[in-house]
């Protein structure tokens, strides 16, 4: 297995709930010697899943209350204990550099979970993330093909390996 990269096969909702919730504790801080926060890249087609991982991905880390969709708002924020949460939509940019325009540079903490749908949106502007996390549509499920390209996004795919891989 290449530890920078993983694919799995996510027959339904409930399989990209536990992939979220397998991540969670990761970016959370609930894992000894693995620091809070990280920045994950979301891709895929109108609804291959993006935005229903976010959610479990945010649930399982301790948000509670309404989390919804930043496609209009372009970006959701929330707290839990010290660790902010950033959730971000640029599907609705037509040029690179609204992302850089609206102030969203100063989010991108390392002691902040920042999770952005549609990066591509922004060019090459955006610094590169931890994971890229590639939705694709597969039969009636998807098949989630997750690229690390940081220590901390191959920590998280060593992890979560054994996990998934059954």
């Amino acid at each position: 297995m290449n530890p920078h990269s993983l694919t799995v096969s996510l027959p339904d909702e409930d399989a990209t709930t536990a992939l979220a919730q397998g991540l969670a504790p990761l970016l959370s801080g609930q894992v000894a010697g693995v620091p809070p926060g990280g920045r994950i890249h979301l891709h895929g087609d109108l609804g291959a899943g993006k935005t229903h991982f976010v959610r479990a991905l945010l649930r399982a880390c301790g948000v509670t209350g309404r989390i919804k969709s930043p496609s209009y708002a372009l970006l959701e924020s929330y707290k839990v204990s010290s660790l902010y949460f950033y959730h971000l939509d640029f599907y609705r940019f037509s040029d690179p550099r609204e992302w850089v325009d609206a102030g969203f540079r100063d989010i991108l903490q390392d002691n902040a979970v920042v999770l952005i749908e549609w990066p591509e949106k922004a060019g090459d502007l955006l610094p590169e993330p931890d994971l890229d996390l590639h939705l694709d549509y597969c039969g009636d499920g998807r098949l989630a093909t997750l690229d690390a390209h940081s220590a901390k996004g191959t920590l998280w795919i060593t992890t979560l390996a054994p996990s998934l891989q059954k």
